[in-house]
């Protein structure tokens, strides 16, 4: 088993490097890596269903997708990732039972009294220390998940607020889970980076394990996948699934009520609602934005080459671009 760990801390770069894992390896793999500020959203998932925008947006929180299912997760360097690719799985069904063992017997000798609980969560005392999550491709299993050692909580909760009035559609919705950190329950007082390093030593005793680095062919094709997926809006938020967005806001103008029909990521139809005025008919603004990605800064850059204010007196375009997000 060729066992690494992974220093790298961006999430773009970290989701590209195990499916670059996962495609190329020949052999069983097993990866820890940390991600700063992120949240990572399951793959058949709104993405915009999942966040706080305006919170994401002033904490420069990275938003990247994953290959796998399940729900979204707050990542900051508190968080532990765990990744294990086999290559010839004895069995392609979800298994979390098989995969999260070696991670809950390694807690257990660390003090901490964790256990499997219903599908793929580890909880201590009730709450959650770990979400778990597995993909599957010609043959192979990709199995990942978190370790909540030393996670802010406070942080976790705002990135992960969604107002529920606000989107109405058929994706995956994450399932909010009371959570704690592993840190307090630990026999012995240690680092991220040690308890890091005692995993990892556990798992390479355990499966004749090698260590080893990413190499500069490695890199450079992880740095490639980021190019072309994982650092792309297209991936991380346009492959939501199609959903409709409401959300009413007040303005110097007045009070707009935006109402969206988004489809793979781009508007399929707006309406503006509101007791605001305006010199033009709204239907233009509204018809200017039909095939706009709904991202901020398209919508912004579409709605920056129009008279917004004729059609919407005394509303500023921050305050428009706010009511659509």
């Amino acid at each position: 088993m060729r066992c690494l760990l992974n220093t790298q801390t961006d999430a773009a770069f970290n989701l590209a490097a195990e499916e670059y894992l996962f495609n190329t390896c020949p052999e069983d793999c097993f990866m820890l890596w940390q991600n700063r500020n992120a949240i990572i959203v399951g793959r058949n998932q709104n993405t915009y269903s999942q966040i706080n925008p305006a919170y994401v947006k002033d904490h420069e929180i990275q938003v990247v997708r994953r290959i796998s299912g399940g729900g979204a997760v707050y990542q900051d360097l508190g968080n532990i990732n765990f990744t294990l690719v086999k290559t010839h799985a004895s069995s392609l069904k979800v298994d979390f039972k098989t995969y999260t063992r070696p991670i809950l017997d390694f807690l257990n000798t660390m003090g901490v009294p964790a256990i499997l609980d219903g599908r793929n969560d580890l909880l201590v005392e009730g709450r959650k220390i770990s979400g778990n999550a597995q993909h599957f491709h010609r043959g192979k299993v990709l199995h990942h998940g978190t370790l909540l050692f030393d996670v802010n909580l406070e942080t976790m909760a705002e990135a992960l607020y969604v107002d529920p009035a606000k989107y109405r559609d058929k994706a995956v919705k994450s399932v909010r889970s009371r959570v704690t950190n592993i840190r307090p329950y630990l026999a012995d007082a240690l680092s991220v980076e040690q308890f890091m390093e005692q995993l990892l030593a556990r798992v390479q005793r355990e499966n004749s394990g090698g260590r080893g680095d990413f190499s500069s062919a490695d890199s450079a094709a992880i740095s490639a996948l980021v190019k072309e997926k994982y650092g792309r809006w297209e991936w991380n938020f346009g492959k939501s699934p199609g959903y409709n967005f409401c959300k009413t806001v007040r303005t110097a103008g007045g009070t707009l009520e935006i109402h969206l029909d988004v489809t793979a990521g781009s508007i399929d139809a707006i309406r503006i609602f509101g007791d605001y005025f305006g010199v033009r008919n709204i239907g233009e603004l509204e018809a200017a934005l039909i095939g706009c990605p709904h991202s901020r800064s398209a919508v912004a850059e579409r709605i920056a080459a129009l008279p917004v204010g004729d059609y919407l007196q005394d509303v500023p375009m921050q305050e428009l671009l706010a009511a659509m997000f």
